[in-house]
């Protein structure tokens, strides 16, 4: 794509009042005593789900460390969305279904196989025997199907003697999980050439361009007269950008200064008009390009003292996307002994293209 150039009565209600305030706080250090107790021998609990997003069919992480030395033949691992105490009823969470969970990965513990699951519980089966504590087990768990709807949700594990989570739990603890709505973040960037040509352009912002046009001053046979602009371009276009110039060589009327058209050095005494856009010593004008671009002049417009000018023709190009850039045009003119007298005009115009 080309571009150009947001009242209480207090006697009758205190015995009551205070009653009730010292029943609360007999029963509220016994409630903390009782969940202290059954997390006692299950502890670094944690429970990771791989994805988050409501209803995915993902993959889960249990890891947990066995704090006693009991003889272990099974677990369960049973998801509610009210409570991960054990003694409340179990809700099952909506959309979720362990029953094709399959127990992909064990430490710890090596020899667990899982069976009987549930919509909302898994149980992990091995031969009974003891292990020593402190043990920790991390347990991966694939083919999970996530609640579909996101909040907060819970894990009854329980830690057992027999081989199928029967009997009294020789422990147990809980865990938490939040299901939440995955957060898409994107953005656009959008394509862009920025480029700018004038006989001064400070930097590389093009908003300091200043200046279109030149006075060459009097011709004569003995001296070239030279002089120079200045180009500026960047773009972001993957396959970088061509630079071209369009115009005519110096007239006055049907009076014409010869173009270069086959590269050669300046020469005083004979009709000559060319460009190009390096630094130059025969005479000294120009200059290299700069910038943290890479682009540079191509052929023809590269070569330091050898002037070219063909109305269409590429000057400059890189291939891709490209930082500031900026060339220095330089400009010769000679004339001979037969050449018109007259006032010499030309109008030039730089045009780049960004290849997207």
């Amino acid at each position: 794509m080309p571009w150009p150039v947001r009242k209480l009565n207090l006697n009758s209600t205190r015995p009551v009042f205070l009653s009730s305030l010292l029943l609360f706080a007999v029963l509220l250090p016994a409630l903390c005593l009782s969940l202290h107790v059954q997390a006692v021998g299950l502890s670094g609990r944690s429970w990771q789900e791989l994805n988050s997003a409501p209803g995915v069919t993902t993959d889960y992480t249990a890891s947990f460390t066995i704090d006693n030395s009991a003889t272990i033949g099974s677990l369960s691992f049973l998801l509610c969305s009210n409570s991960p105490l054990q003694e409340d009823v179990c809700d099952i969470p909506g959309g979720l279904d362990v029953t094709g969970a399959q127990l992909t990965a064990q430490s710890g513990i090596t020899d667990f196989s899982l069976f009987l699951p549930e919509v909302n519980n898994m149980v992990l089966s091995r031969t009974p025997s003891v292990i020593t504590a402190p043990l920790t087990v991390t347990l991966t768990f694939h083919d999970i199907v996530n609640p579909t709807d996101p909040g907060s949700y819970y894990v009854r594990l329980g830690a057992y003697s027999s081989s199928d989570a029967t009997g009294t739990a020789i422990d147990y603890g809980g865990l938490a999980f939040a299901i939440t709505s995955n957060l898409q973040i994107s953005s656009y960037v959008p394509p862009y050439l920025t480029f700018c040509s004038a006989v001064t352009i400070t930097a590389f912002d093009c908003s300091s361009a200043s200046g279109d046009y030149i006075n060459f001053g009097e011709l004569d046979t003995a001296h070239s007269r030279q002089a120079d602009s200045q180009l500026l371009v960047a773009t972001n276009a993957p396959n970088g950008y061509v630079m071209q110039v369009y115009g005519t060589t110096m007239t006055s009327g049907n009076n014409v200064i010869a173009a270069i058209t086959n590269g050669v050095g300046s020469q005083p005494g004979v009709s000559q008009f060319g460009i190009n856009l390096r630094a130059n010593s025969v005479p000294s004008i120009g200059a290299n390009p700069t910038g943290p671009g890479t682009g540079s002049p191509v052929a023809g417009y590269n070569t330091p003292n050898q002037y070219r000018f063909v109305s269409n023709d590429v000057v400059a190009s890189s291939l891709t996307a490209d930082n500031f850039r900026k060339y220095t045009a330089s400009y010769i003119i000679n004339t001979g002994s037969a050449q018109p007298a007259g006032t010499y005009v030309s109008t030039l115009t730089y045009v780049a293209a960004g290849s997207f």
